[in-house]
């Protein structure tokens, strides 16, 4: 069994664009800040009350990096699923500051678009299951507006399959539009 668990999963919005910058090495990161809404009725007034959360996610994979970029905006509705990390540094006057940040490593964590296709998102669950060290590849299949990308070295997985549309229509691979 293991010592302990650090799991962080948050469906939420984004309250601004995404910010892609690179890093001194080359890589790129990109930093989403996600709001998460609580609502909820006082049993005193009955008045509904609501309480709003917001966490700094932070993507180091690259590929959810370009995802992030290419389909999320303001707005955008988002699962995502990786690590909180605590970082320290000291400001220009010298005070110590401490910012605890979910943390979507290269090789760890999965992002999944919620919004429909006009909604502002691109309706797809991308999930980094580990590339291989040659750099891995793109696996899966694309199943009635979901993509998969991860997997591990040249293994491809399973599209996934869902129920049929609410039109009791389901489309096949090859009728989809990417």
């Amino acid at each position: 069994m293991a010592g302990s668990v650090n799991k962080v999963i948050l469906i939420g919005n984004l309250g601004r664009d995404p910010e892609v910058r690179r890093l001194n090495n080359g890589e790129q990161v990109c930093n989403l800040r996600l709001a998460t809404t609580e609502t909820w009725r006082d049993k005193a007034s009955g008045e509904r009350k609501e309480r709003t959360e917001w966490h700094q996610v932070v993507i180091f994979n690259e590929n959810l990096v370009r995802v992030a970029e290419q389909y999320l905006k303001k707005g955008s509705k988002v699962y995502v699923e990786g690590q909180l990390q605590t970082r320290k540094w000291t400001d220009q006057s010298g005070v110590e500051k401490y910012s605890t940040e979910v943390v979507l490593q290269r090789y760890r964590g999965e992002m999944t678009l919620l919004d429909g296709r006009g909604g502002g998102g691109g309706g797809g669950d991308y999930a980094d299951e580990g590339f291989g060290a040659s750099g891995g590849g793109f696996g899966g299949g694309q199943v009635e507006g979901r993509g998969s990308m991860g997997g591990s070295g040249g293994r491809q997985e399973a599209p996934r399959r869902s129920a049929a549309p609410a039109g009791g229509r389901r489309m096949d691979d090859d009728e989809i539009p990417f």
